[in-house]
């Protein structure tokens, strides 16, 4: 049975939400690209109230994608400017059996999870449609995502910055909220 670090990515590893950082980033490239993401405006609320999904509201956001003439272009620039900006405390614990878990899109999160050389569950996103392949990856299909794809893998610590994350850090062995660089004991129930 292996035991391992797993670590959400979004202002756990990465100070920043990096779908939004990437979708500023494109929009300041591409200016259309920012009004094909206002298809997801209305869902917010409906969001807020549970009226509707996580995926459905996200895929919307995520159209921005198809005014994108070379997504891995973007994403290989992108990364040039913001690998550096990886929190300092995980880059200190950082293991090579680490796994990073996280809701945003896969293909964003490639890069940096070579990079660092960690093992990656994320959301399926296409990159070229910003339409999801399954559900979006938060909450209780972390879990089920984990269970799948390395089955008997037991969490030694977890790091996320989101109660969303309870589930996984249910899981754990001992489990950190993160917030900036200050790392406390996970909220008990």
């Amino acid at each position: 049975m292996e035991k391992v670090n797993v670590y959400d990515f979004d202002k756990t590893i990465l100070p920043y939400d990096s779908s939004l950082a990437f979708f500023r980033f494109c929009a300041r490239r591409y200016p259309r690209a920012a009004l094909r993401s206002i298809a997801a405006a209305p869902g917010l609320p409906l969001l807020a109230v549970g009226l509707a999904s996580k995926t459905a509201v996200k895929e919307k956001f995520y159209r921005f994608l198809t005014m994108i003439p070379d997504v891995d272009a973007e994403l290989d620039i992108f990364w040039a400017e913001h690998f550096g900006n990886v929190n300092r405390w995980y880059l200190e614990r950082r293991r090579p059996d680490d796994i990073i878990i996280s809701a945003s899109p896969e293909f964003l999160l490639r890069l940096p999870a070579d990079k660092l050389g960690v093992r990656l569950i994320a959301s399926r996103v296409g990159k070229y449609t910003g339409i999801y392949e399954g559900a979006n990856n938060d909450g209780e299909e972390k879990v089920s995502r984990l269970r799948r794809e390395y089955p008997g893998t037991e969490i030694r610590e977890f790091f996320s910055d989101s109660a969303n994350d309870t589930p996984l850090a249910g899981l754990a062995e001992r489990a950190w909220m993160v917030s900036g660089s200050t790392l406390r004991p996970w909220p008990k129930k």
